[in-house]
């Protein structure tokens, strides 16, 4: 009922809408709407009620809850569902139960704030409340379980070009699941697959993104690798705006790989923001290290560099260092 109401005060922006027409449009009493209404400002929506005038929305929180997100989304057919936490433990692991459960290609969980949000290895991941994107999806390609990697790039593509046309920060992809901007990690992605020795169950694909996370709240030995996009933005950097461009770009990208089996698309955008590429790399691999120079990117995902001894080689994954611009490891 909620939403029904905040998508008419949107469709008349800068106008009041009477609780007539109100209660006509969503099809309940007028005292409903004035309930609803206060939930709303509650909530942090800015609604001036004048008498015989009606409602105008002024402006709204810059949170990520359901309602507010699925008036935007333009991703009607992939976005089935958006599951929203004040607080959560992690949004990666109550996607995996969800999908489990038997959840839907298409459900959204995205959070507040993550009381145990991890990155890759297991590491802890800051995600203070009401500051940061804390996102996962849950997918379900059919695909064999290999290609399941490939996901990361088509992710990793789509937030580049969020953050780009959202905020005008000149947002980098470090391969392959890091987003840099001005030498510093801004986001991070997860991917973690279930699957079987043929097939793949369900993908779950974890998005922590800074973007108004303050210097101060991270700790002394991430301040020099790690940031928050409101460093970086000439204008106010709004959440919602980009969670609305990644799942629209997402949604693009993801369509394509599954039906195409490949992601020419994304590995063009990826290429074409690298901060790898042209570079001096170190690459930890099951243990043992790599130095050599960061060559291209196949269009498989993988990484193909130069090695020390002059050797062409590719790399599947790892963790990688790009000298020069940070070291995550």
């Amino acid at each position: 009922m909620k939403k029904a109401i905040l998508e008419k005060l949107r469709e008349k922006s800068g106008s009041f809408v009477s609780g007539e027409e109100l209660s006509k449009s969503a099809g309940v009493t007028r005292s409903a709407i004035w309930k609803h209404i206060k939930q709303l400002k509650e909530e942090g929506y800015d609604i001036e009620s004048i008498s015989r005038r009606g409602y105008q929305l002024k402006g709204e929180p810059d949170t990520l809850d359901a309602k507010a997100l699925e008036i935007e989304m333009k991703t009607e057919k992939f976005v089935k569902k958006i599951m929203h936490f004040d607080s959560i433990d992690s949004t990666n692991t109550q996607a995996k139960i969800l999908a489990t459960q038997g959840e839907v290609e298409g459900t959204i969980v995205i959070a507040e704030e993550q009381t145990e949000g991890r990155g890759r290895l297991s590491r802890q991941w800051l995600s203070p409340k009401g500051t940061g994107i804390w996102m996962s999806m849950i997918l379900r390609p059919e695909i064999e379980p290999w290609e399941a990697a490939k996901i990361t790039q088509v992710a990793a593509a789509a937030v580049a070009i969020a953050i780009r046309e959202s905020t005008g920060c000149q947002a980098g992809i470090k391969w392959p699941n890091d987003i840099i901007i001005n030498g510093k990690k801004v986001c991070g992605i997860l991917t973690e697959m279930s699957g079987e020795l043929n097939s793949v169950n369900f993908v779950v694909l974890g998005i922590g993104m800074n973007v108004n996370v303050n210097k101060e709240d991270f700790s002394l030995g991430l301040q020099n690798i790690a940031a928050s996009i409101k460093e970086f933005a000439t204008k106010t950097v709004s959440r919602k705006e980009i969670v609305v461009k990644i799942l629209s770009t997402f949604e693009e990208l993801y369509e394509d790989f599954v039906k195409t089996k490949n992601i020419a698309k994304s590995i063009d955008i990826c290429r074409r923001y690298s901060v790898t590429l042209g570079r001096q790399v170190r690459i930890i691999q099951r243990g043992s290290t790599i130095l050599g120079e960061a060559m291209d990117i196949n269009d498989e995902g993988e990484l193909i560099i130069r090695n020390s001894k002059g050797e062409i080689q590719k790399v599947v994954s790892g963790e990688v260092s790009v000298r020069g611009i940070t070291d995550y490891i």
